[in-house]
């Protein structure tokens, strides 16, 4: 734990002084957005429906059994974008782009071309590290945002078309029990989740041993570590912003 911190504050120190000097890998950066964009959008997609189904299903069934169908919309909406789209992103990121991370450091290090870039003066953490760390977090950020509206829109329709809801209620109970902070939160919840999916990969591609092998514990264990983290930091994050926005009261 101690080294992912190291590695983490590293890293982003070394890739904003790296930024403001014109010596960041700009490219690296944008080849690792477009390859972590290209292997994660397509199955955060096909989980954020199903997500926005259940979380409806769920929601209008205990609405539907207390007399309350009326604010399925403002459930429904809330627990998408406040729980559902951060996890859904994060988990996804873990899964897809934090093994792939690993397992191309994990490679690296085997074939020591991570020693050699030292030997030959090359800092492996400006190189390697900083434009995955950026590329993850604003792949995360973006893709958080693409959950929360695919989300709201999947149990808007599934409520109106297939469980008898209205628009206006649905639409109307959203919008006054939600407020611009909970996207915020939302988003900034996906912008640390996307560092510590990243710090971890990279940490345990970068620390790999015993060869082939040792790539794929590296890749194993980054996306476990990464998962039980991520639950961790959800919680107390979560508490967090209960505690600085309260629940509203209509």
């Amino acid at each position: 734990m101690g080294r992912q911190l190291a590695l983490g504050a590293h890293a982003l120190r070394a890739g904003i002084v790296d930024v403001f000097t014109w010596r960041f890998s700009f490219s690296e950066f944008i080849k690792q957005c477009g390859f972590m964009a290209t292997t994660s959008v397509l199955p955060t997609l096909l989980v954020a429906i199903p997500i926005g189904v259940i979380v409806s299903i769920q929601v209008s069934n205990i609405a539907g059994q207390i007399g309350a169908n009326s604010f399925s919309g403002a459930a429904t909406g809330l627990g998408v974008v406040r729980q559902g789209a951060p996890l859904v992103t994060s988990l996804l990121l873990a899964g897809a782009v934090g093994s792939a991370i690993a397992a191309d450091l994990g490679s690296r290090t085997i074939r020591e071309e991570v020693d050699a870039m030292r030997v030959m003066g090359v800092d492996p953490v400006e190189r390697l590290v900083a434009p995955r760390l950026f590329a993850c977090v604003l792949v995360s950020f973006l893709l958080c945002g693409f959950v929360c509206f695919v989300g709201f829109v999947t149990g808007y329709v599934f409520n109106v078309y297939f469980q008898g809801g209205t628009p206006g209620s649905y639409t109307g109970t959203f919008a006054s029990f939600a407020s611009p902070s909970d996207l915020v939160f939302a988003l900034i919840k996906a912008v640390i989740f996307g560092v510590i999916v990243a710090v971890v990969a990279c940490d345990r591609g970068l620390n790999a041993q015993g060869g082939p092998a040792g790539v794929a514990n590296s890749v194993n264990a980054a996306v476990v570590n990464s998962v039980i983290l991520l639950f961790a930091v959800n919680v107390v994050l979560t508490q967090v912003f209960a505690l600085i926005e309260p629940p509203r009261v209509v």
